[in-house]
Order: C-alpha cells, then sequence, then structure tokens
C-alpha cells in the first residue's frame, strides 16, 4: 500500500503538469481516413480552440509526423484560435512564429501555414523573408520566393535592362520547383532574351534508357508478377512477353524538357500491359541524394538491384517530383529499373504509359553523372499523348 501511495505521490505531479492541449493533439494523431476517429477528433478540436493563443507553436510543431486528416484539424485549430485572438486585439506570439517560419527543420506545411499568419501580423516583416525561401526545402514557400524573382525579372526586361533580367530569371530558374513557374520563366529566357535553356540538364532528369516490352497485366496481375528484367538485367537477352511475342530491350533517348519518358512511343498506345526501363548513372562520389518520379500509372523502383518502393495505382495524375526517394549514391556505377504498368482502362485521359524521373538533392538541386551525355535535340514534337486510333 505505501508503494502504491508512493507511485502516485510522484505520478500526479507530473499529469498536473501536463500541457493542456497534449491529450487533444495525441487524439488528433489518432483520426485516420474515411472519417475513422472523427467524433474523437471533433471533441479534441473543441478542447484546442477552447485554449489561448499559448497552444499555436505547440500544434504548429506536432503537424511533424502527423498524417494529413490530422494536419487538417491541427490547421484550423491554429487558424481558428489565432483569427479569433487577431479579432480581439489578443496578444499573439509573433516572435515565436517568426522564429518556426524561419526553423527550415520543421514540417513543410506547417512553416507555410506560420507564415501566412506571420503575414497577418507583420506583413511588412513578412515581406521581407521572401526571398530568402529560394532555396527552402518548403516547396509552398520556395514558390513565393519564385514569384518575386520572376516579376522582377519582368519588370527588368521591359525597363529595357536585358543583362539584370537574365541574371534574375537565371536565379528565378534554379529556385523554381513548380511546371508553371519553370515554363514561365523558360520562355522569357527562350523567347525574350534568347538563351538556349537545357530543362533536363538543369534539373537532372535522366533522358537515355533501354527500354522492354510489352509483358502482361490482364485483371492488373503484372504489377506483382516477376517478370525476367526484374531477376536479371542482360540487355542484349530475348524474353517471352505478352501473348508469347518475343520481346527485347531497345535503346531509347527523349529531350523532352521533363525528362518524360513515353513507352507509347516505342511500343504504341498498349493496354493491360507492363513495362520496364534501365538505365545506369556514374557518380563522381559517393553521396546522398534523391530520386524524384513523376508517374501516373501503376510503378516500382529498383536501385542497384535492390527494391525502393512502389505505388500499385492508375492514373491519379502525374507532376516533376511527385515521390522523392532517397538513396546513396555509390562511386562510380549505380543501376536504376523502372516498372511502368497500363490498365484496362480505354478513355483518353488513361493512354499516357510514361515516367519522369530525375536525380538531385535535397533541396532539388541536379546531381549530374561524372559522364552525362548531352540532352538528345528535339527532332519533332514530343506525342505526349497519342491517339489511339493511329
Amino acid at each position: 500500500m505505501m508503494r502504491l501511495l508512493l507511485s502516485l505521490s510522484i505520478l500526479l505531479p507530473l499529469t498536473a503538469l501536463a500541457a493542456p492541449w497534449t491529450e487533444p493533439l495525441a487524439q488528433l494523431r489518432k483520426v485516420g481516413s474515411e472519417g475513422a476517429g472523427n467524433a474523437e477528433a471533433a471533441s479534441a478540436w473543441s478542447e484546442l480552440t477552447a485554449l489561448g493563443p499559448e497552444m499555436l507553436v505547440p500544434v504548429l510543431t506536432a503537424m511533424e509526423g502527423s498524417n494529413p486528416m490530422a494536419r487538417n484539424w491541427m490547421r484550423t485549430a491554429v487558424e481558428t484560435v489565432f483569427d479569433r485572438e487577431l479579432g480581439k486585439g489578443g496578444a499573439l506570439p509573433g516572435d515565436a512564429i517568426k522564429a518556426f517560419v524561419e526553423d527550415r527543420n520543421n514540417e513543410p506545411n506547417a512553416r507555410r501555414l506560420a507564415f501566412d499568419l506571420y503575414v497577418k501580423l507583420a506583413p511588412d516583416a513578412a515581406e521581407a523573408l521572401v526571398p530568402g525561401f529560394a532555396d527552402d526545402p518548403s516547396p509552398a514557400l520556395r514558390r513565393d520566393a519564385v514569384a518575386k524573382l520572376l516579376a522582377e525579372g519582368k519588370a527588368r526586361l521591359e525597363a529595357g535592362d536585358k543583362e539584370s533580367s537574365l541574371a534574375i530569371l537565371g536565379k528565378a530558374l534554379d529556385a523554381a520547383r513548380d511546371v508553371d513557374q519553370i515554363d514561365a520563366v523558360t520562355k522569357l529566357l527562350r523567347e525574350k532574351l534568347e538563351q538556349k535553356v537545357d530543362l533536363p540538364k538543369h534539373f537532372g532528369f535522366l533522358s537515355y534508357w533501354h527500354l522492354i516490352a510489352p509483358f502482361d497485366n490482364i485483371e492488373r496481375q503484372g504489377f506483382d508478377r516477376t517478370y525476367s528484367p526484374e531477376q536479371e538485367i542482360d540487355l542484349n537477352a530475348e524474353y517471352e512477353g505478352k501473348d508469347g511475342a518475343k520481346v527485347k530491350w531497345q535503346d531509347y533517348s527523349t529531350p523532352d524538357d521533363y525528362g518524360k519518358v513515353d513507352f507509347n512511343q516505342p511500343f504504341g498506345p498498349l493496354k493491360q500491359v507492363v513495362g520496364y526501363a534501365y538505365t545506369e548513372f556514374n557518380a563522381g562520389e559517393e553521396r546522398l541524394a534523391e530520386l524524384r518520379l513523376g508517374c501516373k500509372n501503376a510503378w516500382k523502383i529498383w536501385f542497384n538491384g535492390e527494391l525502393l518502393f512502389g505505388r500499385d495505382e492508375y492514373h491519379r495524375g502525374q507532376r516533376i517530383d511527385q515521390y522523392s526517394l532517397p538513396v546513396t549514391l555509390k562511386k562510380g556505377k549505380n543501376t536504376i529499373l523502372v516498372k511502368a504498368c497500363q490498365n484496362e482502362q480505354e478513355q483518353d485521359w488513361t493512354v499516357q504509359w510514361e515516367f519522369q524521373l530525375r536525380v538531385c538533392d535535397a533541396t532539388g538541386t541536379a546531381i549530374l553523372a561524372s559522364d552525362r551525355r548531352p540532352t538528345p535535340e528535339k527532332t519533332a514534337p514530343v506525342r505526349r499523348r497519342p491517339n489511339r486510333d493511329n
């Protein structure tokens, strides 16, 4: 009994010292997809929003490692408390919010939210932070810096200062990660300043591959089926493909600005098929890197013979840097194998059978192979969505 009383005497002060947002945040972290835990999350959200502005930074911090549903609950809790306190002239922790934005180790979405709050508190001070976001790991913050550089570059160009415009737009291109901004900067550089812009080299897209296809993907079973290229890479080998046809590796190069590897070009707009793409990347030194993939088909990637990751999803959209896969480049030859699957859907928007892949560091800066070949020249428009009737 004495031991039990002693234990309680130790635990009670610890419980009393727990911050009022600790338990509600723990409950929000439990919320799942399709409404799982929403009732409990709503109760926890009410507890959080009943607190004062002292909860803002702790909730922002708790977004790290939380699932998207939990982050949504946390975001609205932060916005609700902030806007309420701002509306009534309450004391808000501006310095702490600014410090949260400036700490690049914090969760990117939370930092963007914190920046938006800081804009409301101190718009001029917030604006002064924007140029520093040009190399920020948060794409949402980086976008603001690029927009500022793009506007300044345009203004200098319109004023006839081409030299200054070229320098500023070059910085914008270095910083840009969103395709709309990359396209806007590239158009100005090419059309107004007559610059040759090698986007594949600039971003580290891999343009030279060996392709082999088609293998069978009837009833979407090809994703999990192990075909010969997954067991060995023999570029001179011939294998049995879909419907018993013999298939072999073909050399392929893409001049696409964003490194699109289009299986439809050599093999036609096939459905219910699997294709493989293989390339080698010679690194000048051992170092940490990322493989960044964009793909709207089901896919898998092997790096140096080890399966990195895969997604058995179809036609969910495609964008640059859609998936980031950390790797360690070894000095010398590194091998990359991509598996891309097409399903049975026949709609026009499902015809694309392609991917794009680049090698870069954690900030998105290109890492180039020690023996990188020149980007292929464009000889004809690249067909992104081939006509199935052709």
